[in-house]
């Protein structure tokens, strides 16, 4: 099974924390509390264009925020 995590830093003239969780959220991601912000549960092993691909939605969703994240994802 594959999770893929996300490790957030804002800017303060960005969009707030909860805003940025909304998004996340709305793409699947569910608070994390072991050294990352989020966590993603695929349920599955994934490819990594598959990877890539939802890397490029969480960038998009992110888009204008001023958020940088870091994403690494491991299989179980």
């Amino acid at each position: 099974m594959t999770k893929t995590f996300l490790l957030l830093q804002l800017d303060s003239e960005g969009a707030p924390y909860s805003e940025v969780a909304t998004l996340l959220e709305d793409l699947g991601f569910r608070p994390e509390s072991e050294g990352y912000d989020f966590v993603y549960d695929w349920g599955r092993p994934v490819t990594v264009p598959e990877s890539l691909a939802f890397a490029d939605r969480i960038q998009e969703a992110l888009h204008g925020s001023r958020v940088r994240f870091r994403i690494e994802s491991s299989e179980e």
